[in-house]
C-alpha cells in the first residue's frame, strides 16, 4: 500500500497521507547563476516509440489498484483510478511535461491566456474548432459555466471536495465566438492553468444530482480518444474503448482494461500472462529484472543484489553444496540416503516450477522512474514532546537523509538524492532546495537543542524506592554532588562537551558551524532584489549542493553557548521523571516493507541522540484514518504528491490549524498540526501574483519557513517501478509526464521503444 495520494489536483490531496518567534528568512532568488529548480531526477522510462512503430488493435490489461467508487474526479472519494480515467475519456485544458510543468494540450485548446489584469483578471480560451462530446454538442462556455458553478462553493448541494480557484471567478460567458472562452476572476488567481482539467459536460455538472450521483459508476458522455464503456464492480475492472467521434490521432489500442489486483498479487497474475502493464514492489522488480536478462542497448540496468551484481535466484545452489547432497543420496547411511534422495526431488520440483515461473516473466521488463510524489517523516506538533519546536528541530537534524535516501533508491539503480522542498521536486520552476533554514544533520547540534529543551540523560525515569527520577528533577542533586568532585582542568584540556556555536573545535578540524552572521531582515519582497548572501541567510543551498549557512532561521540551532552533554550519544533522555520516547506508527501490510526500512533506521538515528521510540504497526486500513489525520501518532511516514500547483495545492497542508465553531481542531490537511501566520501569507500572496518569478521567490521563501518549523522532514522521491510486456510502447514508468493514452500499443514486430540510459551510479556517502 503507498499511502500516497494520486488523486487529480482538483481533488483534495490525500495520502495512500505553532511555532513561537518571527523566522528570518529573506528573499532567495538571484544569488546563483544556476536555476535552483535544477533537472529531474529520472527520466520517464516508457519505451517511447513513434506512432507508425506501433500497431493498431489489441487489449492492453493495466493492474490498478481499486475499481474507484466515483468516476467524478472533483468528489471527496475519488482515487488514483478516478484520474485514471478522467485523463484518457474528458478533455484536460493543460498537461502535465517532462518537468511537470503545465503545457496547453492542443487537442483542446488553440490558446489560452491572461488578457487583462486591471480591473479584474481576465483570461480568454480559444478551443479546438473540431473539440465535441461523444454525444456531438461542441465543447464551449455553457460546459465551463456549469462546472464553476458546481465547484464554486456557493450551492452546498453539490458535494464537492474542496473549491480551489473556483470561488475566485465572478463570471463565465462566450467569447466573441461560440469557440472562445471568458473567464472574470474576482480576484487575482495565480494558478488559472489549474481550473477545467478535467472538464465534465454540463450533463453532469448541471445539477446536483447529476453532480452527485450522475458520474459515479457510468459517464456517458465523454470526450477524449478513449470513452467509459463500463465499470465491472463484481469483475474488479473498468473496460475503455475507443471513442468514434475522437478528433485527434487515432488510438492505437482498441480497448484498456483497467484491473485491480492487489500488490501482492501482481507478480502471480504476470507469470499466468492477465497482466501487460503493473506497478509491482522492489521484490517484484527484482525477480522481473533477473528473469528478463541483460537488457539491450542503452534501455536501463537489471535491479541489482549487493556488490553489483545480480542477486542470487531463489533456488541457486553452489557447487560444494550440490556435491555434498549427492554424497549423502549415495552414501552408506540408508535412513539419511532416503531422506535425501527426497529433498533432492523437492528441489527438482521447485526448479521446474522456478523455471517456468522465470520463462512466464521473461517476457516482462522493469521500467524505472521516480514518481512525482516524496515520502515524508511526519512530526505532530500538536502535544507531547514535539509540540517543543527545539524537539522537532532536533528528531530532523538528526536525520541523514541522504542515507535514508540511498537505502531506499540506490539498490534500485535510481538516483538517491533526498528531497530538499516541501512544496516541488527537483525539475519543477517552484524546485530550490531549502533545507538549509533547518539546517544539516548534526547530532550535536541536536542534542544541545534537546538539552536546551529541557531533556537531558539520566537514570530512572520514575521514583522508585531507594532511585531518584531522570531529567530536571534529578538535576538540583546531581549539580550539588558535582560542586565537590570537579577539578580544575589544565587550560587547553577538552572534556568532550560539545558547545553550540565552537563547531570549529571538532577533531576533525572542520567547520560544521557554516554560520554567516549578517543583515537577517525578513525582506518578502520579490527574487530579483535579493541582495549578496541572502542565499546564506535563508539556508538554501548553492548549486554544488554544500550548505553555506547554519540555517538562516533563529531557533533551528540552539544558543550559542548551550552544552550538548558530554558522551550521551546513545544515553536516553529524560525531563520530569518522564523518557523522550516518541510512538511511531507505520503500516503493517503487504508493500510497506519499505517503510518499515526506512523506519528503522530513523529508530537508530534518534537513539543516537538520546530519542527512544515505541514501533507501532497498524492496519493499512485504519493507518491514515484513525492513526494520521486523527492526530494519534508521534512519527509517521506517509506521501505526498508533487504539485504544479503548489500555492493553490499545498496551502491546506501547511496552513495553520485554526479552532473550529465546536472547539475542536480544524487542520484542513496539515496533520502534522504545525503552522504559522508567516507561511499563510506567504502562501496567499503567491497564489494572487501574475509574476511568474515573484511567486517562485515568495513559494520558496514559504517552504524554507516550513523547513525551520520542522513540522515534517522531506526524505526521498518515490521509487516508480513498472512491469511492462516487452513489446508495450508509450507505457510505464510516466514520472511527471501525463500519459498519452491514443499513442499507448503493441510494437510491430522488429520495432523497438526508446529507454532512458541507466543513470550514472553515485558513491557512498562517507
Amino acid at each position: 500500500m503507498s499511502h500516497v495520494g494520486v488523486g487529480p489536483r482538483a481533488v483534495m490531496r490525500s495520502v495512500a497521507f505553532l511555532t513561537a518567534g518571527v523566522l528570518a528568512v529573506p528573499a532567495l532568488a538571484g544569488c546563483t547563476s544556476e536555476d535552483p529548480s535544477g533537472k529531474p531526477l529520472a527520466e520517464r522510462d516508457v519505451a517511447a516509440a513513434a506512432r507508425t512503430s506501433v500497431s493498431d488493435g489489441g487489449t492492453l490489461r493495466w493492474a490498478v489498484d481499486s475499481v474507484p467508487d466515483t468516476l467524478n474526479a472533483f468528489q471527496s472519494d475519488a482515487d488514483a483510478t478516478t484520474t485514471r480515467v478522467a485523463q484518457a475519456v474528458l478533455p484536460s485544458m493543460f498537461r502535465m511535461d517532462e518537468t511537470g510543468s503545465p503545457v496547453r494540450n492542443p487537442d483542446y485548446l488553440e490558446s489560452a491566456e491572461v488578457v487583462d489584469t486591471e480591473p479584474k483578471q481576465v483570461v480568454v480560451y480559444k478551443l479546438n474548432q473540431q473539440a465535441v462530446w461523444s454525444d456531438g454538442r461542441e465543447i464551449g462556455a455553457a460546459d465551463f459555466a456549469a462546472q464553476w458553478r458546481a465547484l464554486s462553493g456557493k450551492d452546498s448541494a453539490y458535494w464537492t471536495a474542496r473549491n480551489a480557484g473556483y470561488d475566485r471567478i465572478e463570471k463565465i460567458e462566450r467569447g466573441a465566438s461560440d469557440l472562445e472562452v471568458k473567464v472574470t476572476f474576482s480576484r487575482p488567481y495565480a494558478d488559472w492553468k489549474a481550473l477545467f482539467t478535467p472538464l465534465y459536460p454540463k450533463d453532469v455538472t448541471g445539477t446536483p444530482d447529476a453532480f452527485n450521483d450522475g458520474a459515479r459508476r457510468a459517464l456517458k458522455v465523454s470526450a477524449g480518444p478513449f470513452a467509459v464503456k463500463k465499470v465491472d464492480t463484481k469483475g474488479d475492472q473498468v473496460v475503455l474503448t475507443g471513442n468514434p467521434r475522437w478528433w485527434g490521432e487515432p488510438a492505437k489500442l482498441d480497448q484498456i482494461v483497467l484491473r485491480a489486483v492487489p500488490r501482492d498479487e501482481r507478480v502471480s497474475e504476470l507469470v499466468a500472462g492477465k497482466l501487460d502493464l503493473a506497478e509491482i514492489d522492489p521484490e517484484t522488480a527484482d525477480e522481473v529484472g533477473l528473469a528478463a536478462g541483460p537488457p539491450r542497448d542503452a534501455t536501463g540496468t537489471p535491479l541489482m543484489g549487493p556488490g553489483g551484481s545480480p542477486a542470487a535466484g531463489a533456488q541457486g545452489r553452489s557447487a560444494a553444496e550440490a556435491l555434498r547432497s549427492w554424497a549423502v543420496a549415495n552414501g552408506s547411511d540408508e535412513e539419511a540416503a532416503e531422506e535425501e534422495v527426497l529433498a533432492r526431488e523437492e528441489r527438482r520440483e521447485a526448479e521446474a516450477k522456478a523455471r517456468r515461473r522465470q520463462q512466464a516473466l521473461s517476457g516482462f521488463e522493469v521500467r524505472k522512474s521516480l514518481e512525482p510524489a516524496y515520502t515524508q517523516l511526519a512530526l505532530n506538533g500538536a502535544d507531547g514532546p514535539l509540540a517543543d519546536e527545539r524537539v522537532r528541530r532536533a528528531v530532523a537534524r538528526a536525520l541523514d537523509r541522504e542515507k535514508l535516501a540511498e537505502a531506499v533508491l540506490k539498490p534500485l539503480g535510481l538516483p538517491a538524492e533526498p528531497v530538499g522542498s516541501h512544496l516541488a521536486l527537483s525539475g519543477q520552476p517552484a524546485y530550490a532546495d531549502g533545507s538549509g533554514a533547518l539546517g544539516e544533520q548534526n547530532a550535536k547540534e541536536a542534542r544541545a537543542l534537546l538539552a536546551d529543551a529541557g531533556w537531558v540523560p539520566g537514570g530512572p525515569v520514575k521514583k522508585k524506592d531507594g532511585e531518584e527520577a531522570a531529567g530536571a528533577e534529578k538535576d538540583k542533586k546531581d549539580e550539588e554532588e558535582k560542586d565537590g568532585k570537579d577539578e580544575k582542568k589544565s587550560e587547553g584540556d577538552d572534556d568532550g562537551t560539545y558547545i553550540v556555536g565552537e563547531d570549529n573545535k571538532n577533531t576533525d578540524g572542520k567547520n560544521t558551524d557554516g554560520r554567516n552572521e549578517g543583515d537577517r531582515n525578513d525582506d518578502d519582497g520579490g527574487g530579483d532584489d535579493a541582495k549578496d548572501g541572502a542565499d546564506r541567510e535563508s539556508g538554501e543551498k548553492h548549486s554544488s549542493g554544500k550548505n553555506t549557512a547554519q540555517g538562516g532561521a533563529p531557533g533551528a540551532y540552539a544558543p550559542k553557548g548551550t552544552a550538548a552533554p558530554a558522551g550521551a550519544a546513545a544515553a536516553p533522555l529524560a525531563k520530569d521523571g518522564k523518557a523522550l520516547t516518541l510512538r511511531f506508527v507505520l503500516p503493517s501490510g503487504p508493500g510497506s516493507e519499505t517503510l518499515r526500512t526506512v523506519a528503522d533506521r530513523i529508530t537508530d538515528m534518534l537513539k543516537e541522540i538520546g530519542i527512544g521510540t515505541e514501533v507501532s504497526k497498524v492496519p493499512d486500513e485504519s493507518y491514515f484514518k484513525d492513526h494520521i489525520a486523527a492526530g494519534e501518532y508521534d512519527l509517521a511516514l506517509y506521501s505526498w504528491p508533487a504539485s504544479a500547483f503548489p500555492a493553490t495545492d499545498a496551502r491546506p497542508i501547511y496552513a495553520k490549524p485554526v479552532p473550529a465553531a465546536d472547539g475542536s481542531l480544524n487542520v484542513a490537511q496539515n496533520y502534522t498540526r504545525v503552522g504559522t501566520d508567516q507561511v499563510d501569507q506567504l502562501f496567499d500572496r503567491a497564489m494572487t501574483t501574475l509574476d511568474q518569478k515573484e511567486a517562485r521567490g515568495l513559494l520558496r521563501k514559504a517552504d524554507s519557513r516550513i523547513w525551520a518549523a520542522a513540522g515534517s522532514v522531506p526524505l526521498y522521491q518515490r521509487p516508480q517501478l513498472v512491469a511492462a510486456r516487452e513489446n508495450l510502447a508509450n507505457a510505464g514508468a510516466f514520472g511527471f509526464e501525463t500519459p498519452v493514452y491514443e499513442d499507448m500499443g503493441f510494437l510491430k514486430k522488429g520495432a523497438h521503444g526508446s529507454r532512458p540510459s541507466a543513470p550514472a551510479s553515485s558513491s557512498p556517502s562517507s
